[in-house]
């Protein structure tokens, strides 16, 4: 949730790349069908968080399409220990999972706004996602990984950062 993710997958989908996400399901529902439905016509593609994401997820990056997941919070309350800002906190473990099982590119983005009308996009590098050792030891070297990554994003403007909810179990 840095800056205006929603902006970069409308770009995507203008160029010819859709750009699905997973969105949490919202209360009450009408108010994520809106969301949802907003978003679809900005040419994203939604698949709602729950026990089907993974699958659905999967299934558009072996076809080769893009993926954009927000994972500055764990959701669903079973993420890895990762440190964000020197503080333990725990990340979902999906990007990872997802890069892994389909070896997909992993890389961590921000669509920054402003100044104005203006967008600046910043593209970190892939992430090594090479199996160095067991599954989940390699999810969690990824997952902190990304929540590194994801730190530095935040540095760059932290008044971009748009998360109303604690991060830190603490």
């Amino acid at each position: 949730h840095i800056g205006s993710w929603e902006w970069g997958g409308m770009f995507l989908a203008d160029i010819g790349w859709k750009m699905t996400a997973v969105a949490e399901r919202l209360e009450p529902p009408e108010l994520f069908d809106w969301f949802a439905n907003k978003r679809e016509r900005m040419g994203l593609g939604i698949v709602p968080l729950d026990d089907a994401a993974g699958g659905a997820v999967a299934r558009v990056l072996r076809a080769g399409g893009v993926v954009g997941l927000l994972c500055d919070r764990d959701l669903q309350g079973n993420g890895i220990d990762v440190e964000l800002f020197g503080r333990t906190t725990t990340a979902p473990a999906g990007p990872a999972t997802l890069a892994m099982r389909t070896g997909a590119t992993l890389l961590c983005a921000a669509v920054y706004s402003g100044p104005g009308r203006d967008h600046h996009v910043v593209v970190n590098p892939p992430l090594d996602t090479t199996r160095r050792e067991g599954l989940r030891a390699d999810v969690a070297r990824v997952t902190q990984d990304v929540t590194s990554e994801l730190g530095w994003l935040i540095r760059r403007a932290p008044e971009q950062w748009h998360v109303l909810q604690p991060v830190w179990p603490s």
